[in-house]
């Protein structure tokens, strides 16, 4: 396997990144310690709004008594600024391991997602600036016109009518309030030496909370070992909708996508 690019000698001085580089599992691939700091790419402007929000909910969640939920907590670089040439810093936790567990991941979601309700009421202007591969999507999943166009140039043999077969399934129910949502929490859910659950690397939509978890227990079936069994609550009703566009966000985000790994789930049926 290729080594993945590190920070660049600028942004560890601005970040005032001291120790050995090494790269950290998961996500992907590209995220490094320095020290006592994570650094992680794929960052620009449009989402310094973020960074404030986090960091004041991440010092609250570690006041609680007793902790129920943690978050990482971002680290602005020496010049202030939130970003540096596209890199980003958190605060390292030591002695975390990663939770695969479903029903942890779930109880997560819903903890997080109500205290994210509660600190961002509205829905933030810096959502709109978003032009990743995993907002596009997201927006492609909400649009069957769009999502349907998005597999006219992919060359991944059976994406297409993969992709029908979600759109055709979806009738329009709506999913419940829109908020600010975590949208990749399956991968990035750890515990501390405690056992507490601690989130890392926060992925903005607003969506409503029932589609984030529904991606949440999609990606513990697809790439975290939980029983297929655990899509089956979500075959009927609105559940089943919030499924469909799950699905669509991920097949679409995917680049390129297994369109058979999907495909063996018949969540389109």
């Amino acid at each position: 396997m290729p080594t993945p690019t590190q920070p660049p000698d600028r942004v560890l001085d601005l970040f005032a990144a001291e120790g050995v580089l090494e790269p950290l599992p998961g996500g992907q691939g590209t995220t490094w310690r320095a020290g006592d700091l994570v650094l992680s790419p794929g960052h620009d402007g449009s989402g310094a709004w973020l960074a404030p929000v986090q960091a004041r909910l991440a010092v609250r969640l570690d006041e609680a008594a007793p902790r129920s939920l943690r978050l990482a907590l971002p680290v602005p670089a020496r010049d202030g600024s939130l970003t540096v040439d596209g890199w980003a810093a958190t605060r390292f936790e030591p002695g975390t391991t990663p939770c695969d567990d479903l029903p942890t991941l779930r109880a997560t979601a819903h903890l997080l997602h109500a205290h994210l309700a509660g600190v961002v009421p509205d829905r933030p202007d810096g959502l709109d600036a978003r032009t990743d591969r995993w907002t596009v999507a997201e927006r492609q999943a909400y649009d069957a016109d769009a999502a349907l166009e998005a597999t006219a140039h992919r060359p991944e043999p059976g994406l297409a009518d993969l992709v029908a077969a979600l759109v055709a399934g979806l009738d329009g129910t709506d999913l419940g309030r829109e908020q600010l949502v975590h949208r990749d929490l399956a991968g990035n859910v750890l515990l501390d030496v405690t056992g507490v659950p601690f989130v890392i690397d926060l992925s903005p939509a607003w969506r409503p909370p029932l589609w984030a978890e529904a991606i949440c227990v999609l990606d513990a079936v697809l790439w975290h070992g939980a029983p297929a069994a655990a899509l089956e609550e979500w075959r009927h009703g609105v559940e089943r909708q919030a499924m469909l566009c799950a699905a669509l966000f991920r097949v679409l985000s995917d680049q390129p996508c297994d369109v058979e790994r999907y495909a063996v789930l018949g969540l389109a049926g």
